[in-house]
């Protein structure tokens, strides 16, 4: 088994701590499939600056692969964050640096590269957009991020990406659960395979187009031990996923209900783990190289 993060990769900027960790939709999700005992490898941009260098560092360390990836000249991409009660809360961003003004395109060399992997994960923040026909007409599945905020959820922007997508993630710890079911049920509509919805410690949601699915939250033993939330949804995400592959899910082969079950189980599981973590996936240093970037 071989999946890909495929676009963003983020410095997270912890200002009341002073201190910066490796992170992105995209480079997590390959991180935490690579801690399930998944081949991986991240397939994105890397700025030319000291924030490039570190990001490149960290994700490999990770043993993710990083051969297809380019360095181009620009800024690292950097988002502001603090903790507040073991929550993170962002500040803002500086736009994604090169990762998002310069993003890799498929050409015929990497579309054949991508196209060994089972599936391609991507997301709101990558400009992955354009591609997404693309990796539709291979065998490699597609699962993608679609984030909670509204302008990723206008008819425009979904019907750009969900057709092409064999599982979508909407983030709706906002959302009732009447809400998250509409919200899922119009993702399948608009040709998404499999649709999740995460709810924080409220469970999470599934819908495949024949059957709601629910899963709770997997509570920690000692509260006390949440360092933050950072990359808990990604972590959902990754072992869902993770857990479908391993049951054989493929594109003429769609996942039982019960297998959903299970993978929202192995999601849940996975998710508490990483409150323990600090950042994404630690790796974390003072911030002296932010001012740089930014």
């Amino acid at each position: 088994m071989k999946v890909l993060g495929f676009g963003d990769n983020i410095i997270d900027w912890f200002v009341d701590r002073s201190i910066v960790y490796p992170g992105g939709n995209s480079v997590n999700f390959a991180v935490f499939a690579r801690q399930l005992g998944v081949e991986a490898s991240y397939l994105g941009v890397f700025g030319s600056d000291a924030g490039g260098a570190f990001l490149r560092q960290s994700i490999s360390s990770e043993g993710v692969d990083l051969s297809h990836s380019a360095v181009r000249a620009g800024k690292s991409g950097v988002s502001t964050l603090t903790v507040i009660d073991g929550e993170r809360t962002f500040g803002g961003w500086n736009g994604g640096g090169v990762t998002v003004s310069k993003p890799l395109q498929l050409d015929d060399e990497l579309l054949a590269y991508v196209a060994d992997f089972d599936l391609v994960h991507s997301s709101v923040y990558s400009r992955s957009e354009p591609e997404l026909p693309k990796l539709r007409k291979t065998r490699t599945l597609v699962s993608f991020d679609l984030s909670s905020e509204d302008e990723f959820r206008s008819a425009d922007y979904l019907d750009r990406v969900v057709p092409f997508a064999d599982l979508v993630l909407f983030s709706c710890s906002d959302l009732s659960p009447a809400q998250t079911r509409s919200l899922l049920t119009d993702g399948v509509a608009r040709g998404a395979g499999l649709a999740l919805g995460t709810r924080g410690t409220k469970g999470a949601i599934a819908y495949d187009g024949r059957c709601f699915v629910e899963g709770v939250a997997q509570p920690l033993e000692d509260p006390s031990l949440i360092v933050d939330t950072m990359g808990c949804g990604d972590a959902f995400l990754t072992a869902f996923a993770v857990t479908l592959l391993r049951t054989g899910w493929s594109r003429r082969k769609p996942p039982s209900a019960d297998a959903i079950s299970a993978a929202l189980r192995g999601g849940a599981g996975f998710a508490a783990s990483q409150c323990l973590v600090e950042g994404a996936f630690g790796h974390g240093t003072d911030d002296s190289l932010v001012p740089a970037t930014m």
